[in-house]
């Protein structure tokens, strides 16, 4: 009888190579200039510190954008693709910018079905930027770079909770204030509308031993919110929210809901703003712009509440809203005006 290790076929393929890449020589390293430590070559920023790393003609080929979450308050730089049919591509370019871009082949696919100018990413450097600019043209995809300080994200919109229609402009009361300000009809650039959306999600849990934790109650609420953004010639933008203005100024249009009144008001603003241009396209890509632009999450305790003796249960309200996407949204379509793109420099970035 064979003995059990006869019947073991060999290996026809040879030893197993290793599953992981291999790593840099340390001639290959860059060694960042502020905090001296070394980097591998394909980052664009320091691994420790973050600071620009020098560039290495050599190596340029290897770096890689980290598209890294950025901050409330950072200042970041949109990559805006120029609008390209997609059977102009070839086959391969929306998967390698899928990877570039670390989001998916669905998602680009469908952004770039548009055939507008859409954000791809958010990149935190122009150095970071200015990369995946050069690695998209490679894959024949044009796009320029638009930051947050032109689209004066750090500028707050002007909330309107009421307005008097004239024959030449419009006067508009601020919300929490009393002061009117008067709009001409004759500056009226954009009218942009879309919708303001929140979502909210309250759970309360109940502590046990050893930090272990079991859900009694959860409440998810939702609402959706008509809005337009109005800009003017002085770059101002004023926001019109459904839920929240006096349609007073309908006059003998007004009707008795909020949603009849908003369509009425946008009709007498396109009619009497002869230089606007009135953009919808929000609603359409909303649910695209979240690869580039996602919605705020924001999570908040509600605290310890005592349910009997020895059980006490937390509770916390996580809160999610496009408010800002759209912000941004609204300012890009302003910014890109026909015939006005503008390529951005370093000198852009320093001031």
């Amino acid at each position: 009888m064979p003995k059990d290790n006869e019947s073991i076929p060999l290996f026809e393929d040879g030893p197993v190579g290793p599953s992981e890449p291999p790593g840099y020589a340390p001639g290959e390293m860059v060694r960042c200039e502020t905090c001296l430590r070394a980097n591998p070559p394909t980052r664009v920023n320091c691994l420790y510190c973050g600071a620009v790393l020098p560039v290495n003609e050599n190596y340029l080929h290897l770096q890689q954008p980290t598209l890294r979450p950025l901050e409330k308050w950072e200042q970041g730089y949109n990559i805006i693709l120029k609008p390209v049919a997609a059977e102009t591509l070839p086959g391969n370019t929306l998967t390698e910018a899928a990877k570039l871009l670390k989001s998916s082949s669905e998602s680009l696919s469908r952004l770039v079905s548009f055939q507008m100018a859409m954000p791809l990413c958010r990149a935190a450097s122009f150095d970071e930027a200015s990369l995946i600019q050069r690695r998209l043209q490679d894959l024949q995809l044009e796009t320029h770079i638009v930051t947050d300080k032109e689209l004066e994200m750090e500028k707050p919109v002007i909330r309107i909770r009421a307005a008097q229609i004239g024959d030449s402009g419009m006067m508009l009361t601020q919300a929490g204030g009393s002061k009117g300000l008067w709009l001409p009809w004759d500056d009226i650039r954009l009218l942009a509308s879309g919708q303001l959306v929140m979502k909210e999600v309250e759970t309360r849990d109940q502590k046990k031993a050893r930090g272990e934790g079991q859900l009694l109650e959860a409440t998810e609420t939702f609402t959706d919110e008509a809005a337009i953004d109005i800009y003017g010639s002085d770059t101002e933008s004023y926001r019109i929210a459904a839920n929240n203005f006096d349609f007073s100024c309908l006059g003998e249009q007004k009707g008795l809901l909020a949603s009849n009144n908003f369509l009425t008001l946008i009709n007498l603003l396109r009619a009497r703003a002869p230089h606007a241009v009135y953009d919808d396209s929000y609603k359409l890509v909303r649910q695209v712009l979240e690869v580039a632009w996602p919605s705020e999450q924001q999570t908040m305790s509600r605290g310890w509440r005592r349910e009997f003796p020895g059980k006490y249960s937390i509770g916390s309200v996580t809160a999610a809203s496009n408010e800002v996407q759209f912000t941004r949204y609204t300012r890009l379509l302003y910014h890109l005006k026909p015939g006005e793109e503008r390529t951005v420099t370093q000198c852009d970035e320093e001031n």
